[in-house]
C-alpha cells in the first residue's frame, strides 16, 4: 500500500437553509444578511466559508475566550527537560545514550515505509518583500533554490539512502490564501523531483474574527466573513479533517516529521531523531521535539520545559525573567532548551486528539484591530483601536497532552544550531535571508574543513566565500568525509580552496 496515490482534497459545502438554521441556533445569522443580493458565485463562496467554521463549538469559544479571558497560561512547577544532549548524555542524569543505535532504528523505520514528511507552509512572503507563498522564496545561498526545493532535497536524500524502494509522502499544509499558488508552483517545477502522487496539499483551517464583548462574528464585506488562520496548531486538526491521517494509515505510515517552511537547513527526515522518538519497541513517544541551546536569556524563542511533570513549551513572553536568567555553576543556562518547531508526531496521537473524547488543544487569545463591514450602515470600517478577538492554536500545545510517562510521552533532543537552524522570518537583521545564507555557508565550511578541505577565512574567522551543500550530495558531516576521494570535485579532494558564488 505504500505507493498508492494521495487522495484529492475535498472542500466543505453547505446549502442555504441548513446554513441559516445552524447560524440562527448560535445567534450568528447576520453573516447571511446580504445573501440574496449576491451573485451565485459569491453566494457559494460565502456558504463555503460558513461550512468551514465549527459552528457547534463556537459558543464555547466565545464564552471562554471572547467574553472572558482565560487564566494565565503558565502555572505550577517548571523544571528543565531531561534532554538527549549533543554531548551524548542525558542532561538530567548524565547517563550516556547510543547515537549509533538510535540512528539505525530510525533508518529501519524509513526503510519500512513508516515515515512521512509534513511541512506547515501557509505563510506569505510579504514580510520579506516577496509577492507569493513564503515557500517559493529563493533561499539557496548559491543556487537561489526556493525553500520548497531545499526541503524536497532532504526528503529525496532520505529516500535515496534509506528508503529501500519506498517513497516518503510529503504533506504540505497551505492556507486558503496561498493554496492555488503553491500547487501551481509545484506543478511548474515538476514537484522538485518527487512523484506528484506522493505530495498532498491541504489548507489549514480558519477561525472567525469576533467582536470584542459581544462575540459576534465580523464580516469583511457583504460576501465575505472576516476569517484568520487558526495557527500552526491547526495542523493537528487539518491532518485529520482532510482525510490525511486515514490515507497515512492505509499506507502504513506511523510517524510524521513536522517542520516549518522557513528553515532550509532543517533535516526534514532525520534517522537519529526518529530512532529516539519511536525506534525502541518499549519507548515509542507520542510527540517529540528538537531544540537548540539558547544563546542568551533574552533570545526570543520558547522554552522546552517540564511543567507539572509534563513536557511543554513556555513562551518567552510568559516565562519569568528571573527563571530565564538562572545559570548552572558552569555558567550555562538552567533553562536553555530553545524550541525551534521541529517535531515527530505519531499518527495515532493525532487521531486520538481528534476522536471526540474531549481532549483538545487550548486557544490563544489576541486583541486586534480588524477591519469590518458595518451591516447597518453598509460601509467598510477601519478601526483605530482594538475591536476584535482573534484566536489561534500552537502545535507545541499538544506536547502536554502526550502520554504522561517519560517512556511513551515525549522525547526532547538537542541539535546543533549551525547544523539545523537558519530560519528566514525577517527582511533584514536576525533570522533574515542574509543570516540564513551565512549559516548555510558556515555549516558547509565546517563539514568540508573536517574532511580536509581548505576554506578561506576572514580576519574575524568567518568564511570568506559563499557555500551551499545539498543534502543529496552529503546528508551530514560524516558523509562529506566519506566522499573525499570519490565523488567530490578534485579541487576539494586535493584540499584546495572552493569558492561557490564568491562575493
Amino acid at each position: 500500500m505504500q505507493n498508492e496515490p494521495l487522495p484529492p482534497l475535498s472542500l466543505p459545502t453547505m446549502a442555504l437553509q441548513p446554513a441559516l438554521a445552524a447560524l440562527a441556533a448560535i445567534g450568528q445569522e447576520h453573516l447571511l444578511s446580504f445573501y440574496s443580493e449576491l451573485p451565485a458565485a459569491q453566494q457559494q463562496a460565502l456558504l463555503a466559508q460558513v461550512a468551514s467554521i465549527d459552528l457547534a463549538g463556537l459558543p464555547k469559544l466565545i464564552d471562554g475566550y471572547v467574553k472572558n479571558k482565560p487564566a494565565a497560561a503558565v502555572s505550577g512547577s517548571i523544571d528543565p527537560v531531561d534532554a538527549y544532549a549533543l554531548s551524548g548524555k542525558r542532561s538530567a542524569s548524565g547517563a550516556a545514550w547510543d547515537r549509533a543505535a538510535a540512528r539505525q532504528s530510525g533508518i529501519a523505520l524509513i526503510g519500512a515505509g513508516k515515515v512521512a514528511a509534513f511541512t506547515v507552509a501557509g505563510g506569505q512572503g510579504s514580510r520579506l518583500g516577496y509577492d507569493g507563498p513564503k515557500g517559493c522564496y529563493p533561499a539557496g545561498a548559491v543556487t537561489r533554490k526556493p525553500l520548497f526545493a531545499m526541503l524536497a532535497d532532504w526528503i529525496l536524500a532520505a529516500q535515496e539512502r534509506f528508503g529501500k524502494g519506498n517513497t516518503i509522502p510529503w504533506l504540505i499544509m497551505t492556507s486558503p490564501g496561498n493554496h492555488r499558488q503553491t500547487t501551481e508552483f509545484f506543478a511548474a517545477n515538476q514537484h522538485f523531483g518527487l512523484r506528484p502522487q506522493d505530495v498532498m496539499f491541504f489548507p489549514q483551517g480558519q477561525l472567525p474574527s469576533m467582536e470584542m464583548g459581544t462575540g459576534k462574528i465580523l464580516l469583511a464585506g457583504p460576501s465575505e466573513i472576516a476569517l484568520n488562520p487558526d495557527g500552526h496548531g491547526g495542523s493537528i486538526k487539518a491532518l485529520y479533517a482532510s482525510g490525511t491521517t486515514k490515507m497515512l494509515a492505509d499506507r502504513g505510515i506511523e510517524q510524521i516529521c513536522y517542520v516549518q517552511v522557513d528553515n532550509p537547513l532543517v533535516r526534514v527526515i532525520d534517522p537519529l531523531f526518529l530512532g529516539l522518538h519511536a525506534g525502541a519497541r518499549d519507548s515509542s513517544a507520542d510527540m517529540s521535539s528538537k531544540f537548540v541551546a539558547k544563546t542568551d536569556p533574552a533570545e526570543k524563542v520558547g522554552l522546552l520545559c517540564r511543567v507539572d511533570g509534563k513536557t511543554a513549551v513556555v513562551e518567552y513572553s510568559d516565562a519569568p525573567v528571573e527563571m530565564q536568567a538562572r545559570r548552572n555553576p558552569d555558567g550555562s543556562l538552567v533553562f536553555s532548551a530553545g524550541s525551534i518547531a521541529i517535531h515527530v508526531i505519531a499518527r495515532k496521537f493525532i487521531e486520538r486528539l481528534n476522536d471526540g473524547s474531549g481532549v483538545s488543544m487550548p486557544y490563544h487569545r489576541a486583541e486586534k484591530k480588524v477591519a469590518f463591514y458595518d451591516i447597518a450602515r453598509r460601509t467598510a470600517v477601519t478601526p483605530d483601536k482594538n475591536n476584535a478577538i482573534k484566536l489561534e492554536t500552537f502545535v507545541f500545545d499538544a506536547l502536554p497532552l502526550a502520554a504522561s510517562t517519560a517512556a511513551s510521552g515525549s522525547i526532547t533532543m538537542e541539535t546543533d544550531r549551525v547544523d539545523e537552524f537558519a530560519p528566514i522570518k525577517n527582511a533584514d537583521g536576525n533570522d533574515s535571508p542574509a543570516t540564513c545564507s551565512a549559516i548555510q555557508t558556515l555549516r558547509a565550511a565546517r563539514w568540508l574543513e573536517a574532511a580536509g578541505c581548505a576554506i578561506p577565512r576572514k580576519a574575524d574567522g568567518s568564511p570568506d566565500c559563499v557555500l551551499e551543500l545539498s543534502p543529496r550530495i552529503a546528508f551530514d558531516g560524516d558523509e562529506v568525509r566519506s566522499l573525499v576521494g570519490t565523488t567530490l570535485p578534485r579541487a576539494i579532494e586535493r584540499g584546495a580552496v572552493i569558492n561557490l558564488g564568491s562575493k
